[in-house]
């Protein structure tokens, strides 16, 4: 199955339940967050879909976005964790020893951004994959990085949920 169509299965599976649209969310949110996975999961565009799905329809935005940022707050602390338990010793184990590249490059940007990374993260794909785990790995104070990660998530989440939904609510009227 291509990522196509898991991504409009999963939009389908929302339009046809849509009670199930912040559970999905925050799965999605969780996944997209989570390290490496952001890499093969399509979470973005399926959120922005799922936005405009609850906009043409009339639906409460509020509890997705909420799920969403509790999503994308989860998988970043347990990517933190990971890193915090693993250290350097990370670099072992896959998918992390078949990125090294990527992993220098998101510890030079934690290296030179700190807490700021990790907030930046959460909005762009390529550092979204390894950055909480590298502040892990430094073992970055928990506090900054919670803040950091909260704060991020939940502007993300809105972020990618909210054009959609607006969008396609101005469209349909409500």
């Amino acid at each position: 199955m291509s990522l196509q169509e898991i991504a409009d299965a999963v939009v389908a599976f929302v339009q046809a339940n849509q009670a199930w649209a912040a559970p999905v969310a925050f799965a999605l949110a969780f996944g997209e967050s989570l390290a490496f996975i952001s890499l093969i999961l399509p979470s973005t565009v399926i959120l922005v879909a799922i936005g405009g799905l609850l906009g043409a329809s009339a639906i409460d935005i509020w509890p997705v976005v909420i799920a969403a940022g509790f999503g994308g707050s989860l998988g970043y602390a347990i990517s933190y964790w990971i890193g915090l338990y693993f250290n350097d010793s990370i670099n072992g184990y896959w998918p992390f020893r078949d990125y090294p590249e990527m992993m220098r490059r998101g510890r030079e940007f934690f290296e030179k951004y700190g807490a700021f990374a990790v907030f930046l993260g959460h909005f762009f794909g390529p550092i979204r994959a390894v950055i909480p785990v590298i502040a892990g790995m430094a073992a970055m104070r928990q506090i900054p990085f919670q803040i950091a990660n909260v704060t991020s998530a939940f502007l993300w989440a809105g972020g990618v949920i909210a054009p959609s939904f607006l969008g396609l609510a101005w469209l349909a009227g409500h």
